[in-house]
């Protein structure tokens, strides 16, 4: 099962990626843009996901991605960790916020782009 630290580990090794607090949780940010947020409860985090997107994946998967009414604006889905197959998953999941925010530069140059 995952859980935040493998957020936390995943996410941070990802190039150009760094930790600020914010709002009382970590968030991770690559060349300033934040693409992944850690809430306080830990039982799921924030990723990046076009609004087109995050409708699909929630119909899908309704145990998996959900969204808080208050970020329904947001271009963000909440991903709950119990519910995700293995760390695999977690990283492609992460893997696809951090290219929708990092520089071009950077894309280009991860190994593990999609």
């Amino acid at each position: 099962m995952t859980d935040s630290d493998d957020v936390r580990r995943i996410t941070l090794a990802l190039p150009e990626t760094t930790e600020k607090l914010a709002w009382g949780m970590p968030t991770f940010r690559v060349a300033g843009k934040m693409f992944v947020t850690l809430p306080d409860d830990e039982t799921s985090f924030a990723v990046r996901c076009p609004i087109h997107e995050r409708q699909e994946l929630i119909a899908a998967e309704p145990e998996k991605f959900w969204v808080p009414p208050h970020e329904a604006a947001s271009a963000w889905v909440r991903v709950r960790l119990a519910a995700l197959e293995d760390r695999t998953e977690l990283r492609d999941i992460l893997v696809d916020s951090w290219q929708q925010a990092a520089p071009p530069r950077l894309v280009e140059a991860f190994p593990g782009k999609g």
